[in-house]
């Protein structure tokens, strides 16, 4: 997917680039194209974050709607492609070995709350990830 980035340099300073299409996304670079490649990662990040949330992709707006912003005033413009495939939530079946015993137990707060197997085990992964 590409993104808009505004890139700002000041001077005495890296470059700082902002996103206007995913707000509080911004990262920056001693030259110009670390600041993109930085810009990227933090991209991928953000929106991993988000989903991970719960919340939706903000949808782009038009460069000229940006362009006429005060906040991105002087920004030199620019595209980046991000490579989204890894966030999307299609299954992926997958082969774990585990204690018959952590199994049972797995199941059986699985289907406590009303959750398949599958589902819990990604739930619980996700949160002791953010934990």
């Amino acid at each position: 997917m590409r993104f808009l980035l505004a890139i700002h340099k000041d001077d005495g300073s890296c470059y700082g680039v902002t996103v206007p299409d995913v707000p509080g996304c911004f990262s920056a670079g001693d030259t110009l194209e670390e600041a993109i490649d930085q810009a990227n990662e933090a991209i991928f990040g953000h929106l991993a974050l988000m989903l991970d949330d719960g919340q939706m992709f903000p949808a782009a707006q038009p460069f000229e709607v940006h362009r006429t912003n005060p906040e991105y005033a002087d920004a030199i413009w620019s595209y980046t492609e991000v490579d989204l495939s890894m966030l999307d939530d299609k299954a992926e079946r997958v082969n774990i070995t585990l204690p018959r015993r952590v199994l049972a137990l797995i199941d059986k707060h699985a289907k406590a709350h009303h959750e398949t197997r599958s589902g819990f085990l990604a739930r619980a992964a996700l949160a002791e990830m953010r934990g």
